[in-house]
């Protein structure tokens, strides 16, 4: 039996352990005898100053309708068990594991950086993800404000922005929301994988609740945010079936577009989901395994560009009828709304010479 069959799920974290990183040679092991049980149930999070020189992450994959992305954050406290950003954090050191969900690296850097970007004779206005690879409103913005400060930078720049989150925090920067909207600069998504907050408290222990979350995009539709739900990811034999009443309950809440993707599981991922599978649903596990068999092949992911997003196969097609037919139902906006590149501008900085026309 391996070690990390005894050891309980510590609060708050959808992971067990820290599986050992690609890059390393040695692994060290605890022994769950050796521990109190409140050392294995509770872990706390540790942040590290992360000094980057740049900010804008550049994205070549045709499956990503962006070409530019910013993380302020590297790891998520969110702890999503599924997250296809975990293996990111092995590139720092880390484990995908615990490790991407307890050590967050931080950028206070980041407005400046943004500046700079934008500053640059070579920058070409166009939309920006926050998001791309963590969420930039999990539970450590509330008070580093990282975010709020980089959409204080976009507003200046008049610089269009796309926002994507599990996190009700987003309501809290309405204000500068607002502002961008008025001059159709953002678009706002809330990503919703389930309704069930029983399933959230295992899958994705420190996401909003689902309630929380379609509350925020009925705080930001009565602002005259532009705002959407994604379903993401859909888990074929999990989640799928709830498709339908989640496309209904956010156009309830004044969603106007929505969206979808698949599950998949890169690297580290597969094992760790497949271990939370066996350990929090054994009884659906083997059915759930097949279905992602049948949609990713034999290893559970499908890196190629125009399948990893989407899969194939009888469940691809299912997921993508469902989706479809409750979109129609429900009255979405076939067509996301468009951001405005025309109205950039470089705001003069303190000690600029104004000009005279």
């Amino acid at each position: 039996m391996d070690i990390h069959d005894e050891m309980p799920r510590r609060r708050g974290r959808a992971t067990t352990h820290n599986p050992q990183n690609r890059f390393e040679t040695h692994r060290v092991q605890y022994d769950p005898a050796a521990l109190a049980a409140e050392d294995l149930r509770q872990i706390t999070t540790e942040t590290f100053l992360d000094t980057s020189k740049s900010i804008l992450s550049k994205n070549d994959s045709p499956d990503i309708p962006f070409t530019f992305g910013i993380n302020p954050y590297r790891g998520c406290e969110h702890g999503c068990v599924y997250c296809y950003a975990r293996p990111s954090h092995e590139y720092l050191g880390f484990s995908a594991g615990l490790d991407f969900e307890t050590k967050i690296l931080y950028k206070p850097d980041s407005p400046k950086l943004l500046e700079e970007a934008f500053r640059a004779k070579n920058w070409i206005p166009q939309q920006i993800a926050l998001s791309g690879n963590t969420d930039c409103y999990q539970p450590l913005e509330r008070n580093m404000q990282i975010t709020r400060k980089l959409l204080t930078v976009f507003c200046d720049f008049r610089n269009p922005v796309g926002i994507i989150t599990k996190n009700a925090l987003i309501t809290r920067d309405i204000d500068l929301l607002q502002d961008l909207a008025k001059q159709d600069l953002v678009i706002t998504m809330l990503s919703v994988t389930t309704l069930r907050d029983e399933l959230v408290n295992k899958m994705e222990p420190r996401t909003s609740r689902p309630l929380a979350r379609l509350k925020a995009i009925e705080s930001l539709a009565l602002a005259d945010i532009p705002v959407g739900v994604m379903v993401a990811p859909v888990i074929p034999g999990l989640t799928h079936e709830e498709i339908p009443e989640i496309l209904k309950a956010a156009r309830d809440y004044g969603a106007e577009v929505a969206g979808y993707q698949m599950v998949r599981l890169p690297g580290t991922v597969r094992e760790l989901f497949i271990e939370w599978l066996d350990k929090e649903l054994p009884l659906r596990a083997q059915k759930i395994k097949h279905r992602l068999e049948d949609l990713h092949g034999k290893e559970l992911r499908d890196s190629r560009f125009g399948h990893r997003m989407r899969g194939k196969g009888i469940w691809a097609e299912t997921v993508r009828h469902i989706f479809r037919v409750a979109h129609r139902k429900n009255g979405y906006s076939t067509k996301f709304p468009k951001t405005r590149t025309d109205l950039f501008q470089v705001p003069p900085k303190n000690g600029d010479q104004l000009r005279l026309f």
